[in-house]
């Protein structure tokens, strides 16, 4: 596929975006269905109420310019993809933003803003996008697809359970869509993210190795919907992207880094940041605090960054950058330098947590 179709697709998107975002801010702000502070004024850093339901614009500029390519120019199907692939990434996308809208608007529990995410990946498995093998550099890859059940036969296709690569994908979904959830604490941040990361996973889809357009016609479909989006949400937002929207860009980056050939080890360098910070703060809640998981508060890495005295932009840009960073060592590192990098990441985000800690610590006695 010619550069220039990737460049058009991205443009396009991103001014599709950008123009969705403003009809959905304006339905927002009409039917009042916004953020506003003084219901968590703990937790809550802005000051005034901002429309919700930005991610309605992600998923409509996606569903567009999947139906667009693949009706009037059939660049996405041929290849790796299937049409049922694609249908699972909609339908499944369909089913986050309807979450999303009830928890906008009413406020869900967590124990029922759950059962939304649980079903989207569920459709994502029901679709054939699974994990066949888990590449190993000390060894042999570790096949996940050795238990398989055939259910039923639909057009020539066999559909049925694999049952470690079923259970991988359904954790691996979960654990990205709640990353990107609990990532949502500052404007820009969670979009920026899951913009860069799609960018890396577009390179890493065209890298000889994994040889994937249709997938690389994807992921930078996704960025510039991202991309279009930003233009919004970067601080001071105009517009937030409301519970189906931090959780469709984990939703979305997970089903991409498993079709473009289950490069997890990069998805976990490009989200590594985050997702270390979700585990910590897990562990924190449970074995520390004994309180439940879902309880918010403002001890994530993006509010600590401002406790230590970084501003808003800068806090959201440094991150940004250091996503980027480990985002690009993933597509250069190959085998155990990949595995290496992944624990270097580990051992940057513990001395990051220990400099913002002293940083706070330090503005603290100054006040005093």
């Amino acid at each position: 596929m010619a550069v220039s179709n990737y460049i058009i697709a991205f443009i396009v998107s991103l001014c599709l975006a950008f123009i969705i975002t403003q009809v959905i801010r304006r339905l927002a702000n009409k039917h009042q269905i916004v953020d506003r502070p003084e219901t968590d004024p703990s937790r809550k850093i802005h000051t005034q109420p901002i429309p919700l339901m930005g991610g309605l614009s992600l998923f409509i500029t996606i569903a567009v310019m999947i139906g667009t390519f693949c009706v009037i120019q059939n660049r996405l199907l041929g290849g790796y993809l299937l049409p049922k692939h694609l249908v699972g990434v909609l339908v499944g996308g369909l089913i986050i933003m309807f979450g999303g809208y009830l928890d906008d608007r009413y406020r869900l529990s967590p124990g029922k803003q759950i059962i939304f995410p649980i079903l989207a990946s569920l459709v994502i498995i029901a679709s054939g996008i699974g994990v066949q093998y888990i590449s190993n550099p000390f060894g042999r890859a570790i096949q996940l697809d050795s238990i398989r059940l055939v259910l039923f036969t639909w057009h020539g296709l066999p559909y049925g359970i694999t049952l470690f690569s079923d259970l991988f994908a359904f954790v691996w979904l979960m654990g990205m869509m709640y990353t990107t959830k609990f990532l949502d604490g500052l404007d820009g941040l969670s979009t920026g993210i899951g913009t860069i990361g799609a960018v890396i996973i577009f390179f890493l889809s065209l890298a000889k190795t994994v040889a994937q357009p249709e997938t690389a016609l994807l992921s930078i479909i996704f960025a510039g919907a991202g991309a279009g989006f930003l233009l919004h949400n970067f601080h001071p937002a105009k517009i937030f992207l409301g519970e189906g929207g931090s959780v469709f860009i984990g939703f979305f980056l997970g089903v991409l880094s498993i079709i473009s050939g289950a490069k997890i080890a990069t998805a976990l360098l490009i989200m590594g940041i985050p997702i270390l910070d979700a585990l910590w703060v897990i562990l924190r809640r449970v074995f520390w605090e004994h309180r439940p998981i879902a309880s918010g508060d403002k001890k994530h890495l993006h509010f600590r960054l401002l406790d230590a005295g970084l501003s808003h932009r800068q806090a959201v840009v440094f991150l940004y950058v250091m996503t980027a960073g480990f985002g690009m060592a993933g597509l250069y590192f190959q085998g155990r330098t990949k595995i290496y990098t992944l624990l270097a990441l580990a051992v940057f985000m513990i001395i990051l947590a220990g400099v913002v800690v002293f940083m706070y610590r330090r503005k603290v006695r100054q006040h005093v």
